[in-house]
């Protein structure tokens, strides 16, 4: 649908849903805990929230600076997100809002975006990303499922006691189960034309929800000591070892072109 913000034909600016997605997009969420606690904890935090913003402001000029999807500044961009989304939960909990309730609250968020997305755009499909103001929709959306993720991690690992590992497994079988919905979802009704089905939105950005807390959960596990439930191999190992791992998909990625979204799936 035109919406009179640019044309139906223009490029996608946002990567197309392959396997290298979900699996760049984990990695990202990981580095981004891994990275905002390592930070928050050998910096003074105004410093360290400092770097975040301006990271996390530079990728955003850059990203929207592109009128087609462009791998580095895409996943670039995503990576500042999380940072910086991992910094808006820790800070909510920092003055003293318990994870309860900063999960709660990034859950009206997100669905208060949704609501004015798809009242503006009469969408929330990631393939009709072809104009700036979908765009903005867009990463306002990722920003609140980042903080929501990482609320809720936390909330399982530490609220719940479940430990890092515990939550990491919780979270994959449930993305698991949202994957086989999804599947059974397109075969009772398989998408008319270009246009996907409300359950292949709605299962896309429930496991992009759950994505965050999963990479998290990893990353804290990898990092944390084992009186906190983790392996002590220390945040800024672990930081190091993901974006290592995420530099290595995204050249990937930008040689082979295999993620560019060609149209609606």
């Amino acid at each position: 649908m035109n919406s009179g913000n640019g044309a139906d034909d223009a490029p996608i600016r946002v990567p197309g849903i392959t396997i290298y997605f979900w699996i760049v997009k984990i990695l990202t969420t990981g580095a981004g805990e891994s990275a905002s606690d390592y930070l928050s904890a050998n910096f003074n935090h105004a410093v360290a929230a400092a770097i975040g913003g301006l990271g996390f402001a530079l990728a955003l000029i850059l990203q929207f600076r592109m009128r087609r999807y462009v791998a580095w500044t895409y996943w670039f961009a995503v990576l500042m997100v999380a940072v910086f989304g991992t910094m808006a939960a820790d800070v909510l909990h920092g003055a003293g809002i318990p994870y309860a309730g900063s999960t709660i609250a990034f859950t009206i968020v997100l669905i208060v975006i949704f609501a004015l997305w798809y009242r503006s755009q009469h969408t929330l499909s990631i393939h009709s990303i072809t104009t700036a103001r979908r765009e903005a929709y867009y990463w306002a959306t990722v920003i609140a499922t980042f903080a929501l993720g990482t609320a809720a991690g936390d909330l399982t690992a530490s609220t719940f006691g479940w430990g890092y590992f515990t939550s990491a497994v919780v979270f994959a079988v449930a993305i698991a189960v949202v994957g086989i919905a999804f599947l059974v979802t397109q075969r009772a009704r398989p998408p008319q034309g270009n246009q996907p089905t409300t359950a292949a939105v709605f299962t896309f950005w429930l496991a992009y929800v759950l994505t965050r807390p999963l990479g998290a959960s990893l990353a804290d596990w990898g990092g944390k000591p084992p009186a906190q439930s983790g392996l002590g191999y220390g945040d800024g190992t672990v930081t190091v070892i993901v974006l290592v791992a995420i530099v290595i998909c995204v050249a990937f990625l930008a040689i082979t072109r295999v993620d560019v979204n060609r149209g609606v799936a």
